[in-house]
């Protein structure tokens, strides 16, 4: 059984730290099934999630959409690319834009570095790994100005790469940011 968020369901780490983006959301909760989900999305050549996760993403994003409204998926770095084939992020960001008939810039932000996996590093070497890792693609810097970015991607630990993606969009000109992830990490209770 897949846990769905409630609007009451908050980030703990969001009402310590300050975010650079407007709002974020997360369908499900990253335990039990809604792992599995992820890690079938992101490992395992199984992109028929995005189809799966689509309403309950399409749920918590419906408020964040306006007429200038704009799809974004967090970059992989080229070279992680090529090894996975695919960005889970771009094919969940697609499935909303067309859902809500809005523009998908699949390629607004690039990846200007490599950076190493985030698995078991502090809340703060995870914010410096990220920092400048993220860059909007020069090419598609217009498709950003004055819009409203829904940054979207797969799965929410921290919040560096959603962090370092939204200061992408909003150094390109983006109106205001909005986050939307099919999964966020809870801390054990």
């Amino acid at each position: 059984m897949v846990k769905q968020m409630d609007d009451d369901d908050q980030c703990e780490d969001c009402t310590r730290i300050a975010r650079p983006w407007r709002n974020g959301r997360a369908a499900v909760f990253y335990r039990d099934m809604g792992r599995t989900l992820v890690l079938r999305l992101k490992h395992a050549d199984r992109l028929d999630v995005a189809r799966i996760a689509l309403p309950w993403m399409t749920n918590v994003t419906r408020d964040f959409v306006g007429k200038d409204t704009v799809f974004v998926p967090i970059p992989l770095h080229w070279t992680r690319l090529v090894k996975r084939r695919y960005n889970q992020a771009a094919h969940l960001a697609q499935r909303l834009a067309m859902h809500f008939e809005k523009p998908a810039v699949l390629d607004g932000l690039t990846r200007v570095r490599p950076t190493q996996p985030l698995d078991g590093i502090t809340l703060a070497e995870r914010f410096a790994r990220l920092e400048g890792a993220l860059a909007a693609n020069e090419k598609r810097v217009p498709k950003l100005q004055g819009k409203s970015v829904i940054l979207v991607d797969d799965v929410m630990t921290s919040g560096a790469t959603l962090a370092a993606g939204t200061e992408a969009c909003l150094t390109a000109g983006a109106a205001r940011v909005d986050v939307v992830v099919l999964a966020r990490v809870v801390k054990d209770d």
